[in-house]
């Protein structure tokens, strides 16, 4: 019921959202919400914390806008090649990221950020600079209020198909094996679980997901800027998102990027140009790291765990049932 609930608010937002701001805030919110839960593919799953995932926002968003706007190419066949272009990237990347763990793998995220910032920084005349690429808009003869309806819908499509892989992946013998290796790396592999194989497997399916949230945020915004596509700042937005809710939930991403988005969206309205919403943004990762280490969902359903009925270890029966399994 809950489920069936949420996902009526959900789709339903556009229609009583009170103006455009809101329903451009709401595409903000989904698409934080997709990036969240592209990075729990990894996180949640493997328990690799990577601080570099902005590396293939990015690049789905450029790549997207480059095939637009320099080879003329169709704008959603563009985000689905852009979408293939960063998973073949992903595989060499991974095999040389993934041999390293624990904060060497954090270093590394954070490196391949600023190379790719550095990069398309400075190759001005292919993707602009920092003077920026624009991206045509799909829908040319839309309104902007119905522009941001629409890719309201095609964020939450894409969010659905993350969550679907993602609860797949959960209840898959694969999914078992990555849990595996987040409890306990060395002793999976001792088992006989095929470890690197496995956590390629997952950073690519993550980085494929946060890439076509990328390609997707460049078709509704249309204006990229290397310093932002490439921030460390949105990595570690989907850090905080996904720890908040909960990596080992299917919705914990989702809650925490409703909880994290929305708070951020208030604060850069309530108080501009400063730089108070950074402010705001760690304290409430120091509350979530001290207060609610597993998130947000895992919190409250064992607070709700105390309230319920403890059952007795032991089985009570009756003299009638026991003398009925005797006979038995």
């Amino acid at each position: 019921m809950a489920l069936l609930v949420g996902a009526a608010a959900l789709l339903s937002f556009p229609i009583w959202s009170p103006n455009p701001y809101i329903t451009s805030a709401g595409v903000v919110v989904l698409s934080y919400a997709v990036l969240s839960t592209s990075w729990n593919f990894v996180g949640g799953f493997t328990g690799y914390m990577s601080l570099g995932h902005a590396a293939w926002f990015g690049l789905g968003a450029y790549g997207t806008g480059l095939l637009i706007a320099r080879a003329g190419v169709p704008a959603f066949l563009a985000l689905g090649l852009a979408g293939v272009i960063v998973a073949v990237l992903a595989v060499p990347i991974g095999i040389a990221a993934l041999r390293v763990r624990g904060a060497s793998f954090v270093i590394v995220s954070i490196a391949l950020v600023l190379v790719l910032l550095l990069v398309f920084q400075s190759w001005r005349d292919f993707t602009g600079g920092s003077e920026g690429l624009v991206v045509p808009r799909p829908f040319p003869d839309l309104s902007r209020p119905e522009h941001h309806v629409v890719f309201f819908y095609l964020f939450a499509v894409l969010l659905g198909l993350a969550l679907l892989a993602w609860w797949t992946i959960d209840r898959s013998r694969f999914g078992l094996g990555l849990k595996a290796i987040r409890e306990d790396e060395d002793k999976a592999q001792s088992l006989g679980v095929p470890t690197f194989a496995y956590k390629l497997v997952a950073f690519v399916v993550s980085a494929t997901f946060t890439a076509l949230g990328g390609g997707l945020y460049a078709l509704w915004f249309g204006d990229l800027d290397p310093i932002f596509q490439f921030s460390i700042l949105i990595g570690s937005y989907m850090v905080l998102m996904a720890l908040l809710g909960g990596v080992r939930h299917l919705f914990g991403p989702v809650l925490g990027a409703l909880v994290v988005g929305v708070a951020i969206e208030y604060f850069k309205v309530s108080y501009g140009d400063t730089q108070f919403h950074l402010v705001a943004t760690g304290l409430l990762l120091a509350v979530v790291v001290l207060f609610m280490p597993d998130g947000v969902i895992p919190a409250v359903q064992g607070l709700l765990a105390r309230f319920r009925p403890q059952q007795s270890s032991i089985r009570e029966v009756s003299a009638a049932e026991l003398k009925e399994e005797v006979k038995l």
